[in-house]
């Protein structure tokens, strides 16, 4: 995406500036892989103003899928990536039982052409929460 680019999802453009403005100032450092993770996957953790979140990335099949850590970083980085991508074709949420790795719980975008579209949340959803990312 460059600068010239449109603003996802509607999103103001100053407001996007600023979410990718704190993109850039995200610092990263690999995660440990946790048991049950998809061998094929990455994982790390992104660090911004005192705040970190998880990261999982997965490939398979045509289909990419990016899970994080359910909050505010962890909504910008969702939001960073349908930047690059465009929309997923899933958002949904993540319950901490059932989310091992994330014992908060986690948001997921699911990138592909088949199974269900929509979900629980949206973009105007993840907007709201990715604001407290910022400084």
């Amino acid at each position: 995406m460059t600068p010239a680019d449109p603003p996802p999802f509607g999103i103001d453009p100053g407001l996007w500036a600023r979410f990718r403005d704190a993109g850039e100032k995200v610092a990263w450092r690999p995660a440990p892989h946790r048991p049950g993770a998809p061998a094929a996957g990455t994982a790390r953790i992104a660090h911004l103003h005192d705040e970190e979140a998880r990261e999982e990335r997965h490939e398979r099949g045509g289909a990419f899928t990016l899970t994080v850590d359910s909050g505010p970083v962890g909504a910008l980085l969702l939001l960073l990536e349908a930047g690059v991508r465009g929309p997923p074709r899933r958002w949904e949420t993540i319950e901490a039982p059932t989310a091992p790795g994330f014992p908060g719980g986690a948001l997921r975008g699911t990138w592909s052409s088949r199974g269900p579209a929509g979900g629980p949340i949206g973009p105007r959803d993840l907007i709201e929460l990715a604001r407290y990312a910022l400084a």
